[in-house]
């Protein structure tokens, strides 16, 4: 799955530089087997964007991608989207994607993180609950896609950064940012995401992959002459 996550993210245009962040030996060694970049990092972080910023740390770049591990089906347009949106924003430290819901299923759900946002395209609020609620006018959902991109200033100064009451119960690490009173610009996609947290999420994903094998191997059908 991570090598499936690494793939795509080379092919993204305003990445300069892929690494696998992790405190797990089995991981770093099933990364370098593939050809990645490894970072060891301590295993003591509270969220994978304290994980980031111990690794950008020792990095020069000016603004550094965190992409999530359990996300195999990223599309390298939806990096290079989310990485615009703080390029064209230098003023705004944070950015993410999301993409409207489609499937009524996923309101309920609570791992598809909602996310609303305002007139400037700027979060409001991420939850796993349903918002906005609706009370019977027509409203518009959206799925937050957990991609961030960080200016490296704002990543270094994130862990010291009080873990708030809304983080702690949403457990979601983007509300700290908001708590803190930092903005997020979110830019919208078509990309559809696919996250594995759970072995059902699992069991899609391969029915997925066998799925697209099957049609990427299946033969064309024999012309036949009925005259």
């Amino acid at each position: 799955m991570i090598q499936h996550v690494w793939e795509r993210a080379l092919e993204a245009r305003y990445l300069t530089n892929v690494v696998v962040a992790t405190d797990d030996e089995r991981i770093a060694k099933t990364a370098r087997a593939f050809g990645a970049m490894v970072r060891i990092t301590r295993s003591d972080h509270f969220s994978g964007t304290d994980r980031v910023a111990e690794v950008a740390s020792a990095d020069p770049a000016s603004v550094v991608v965190n992409i999530q591990g359990d996300e195999p089906l990223i599309d390298p347009a939806a990096i290079d989207a989310a990485v615009l949106a703080l390029l064209d924003n230098p003023d705004i430290p944070m950015a993410t994607l999301k993409r409207r819901i489609e499937d009524p299923a996923d309101h309920a759900n609570p791992n598809v993180v909602k996310v609303v946002t305002d007139r400037l395209s700027n979060a409001i609020y991420f939850s796993r609950s349903t918002i906005p609620f609706n009370r019977g006018q027509k409203a518009s959902y959206y799925k937050h896609i957990g991609l961030y991109v960080y200016q490296r200033d704002f990543l270094l100064s994130y862990s010291d950064l009080p873990v708030g009451p809304l983080e702690t119960a949403e457990c979601l690490e983007q509300l700290r940012a908001l708590e803190n009173g930092y903005k997020i610009r979110v830019a919208e996609t078509e990309y559809e995401s696919l996250g594995v947290d759970t072995p059902e999420d699992l069991a899609r994903l391969r029915q997925f992959f066998e799925a697209s094998l099957s049609r990427q191997f299946s033969l064309p059908k024999p012309i036949t002459n009925n005259g």
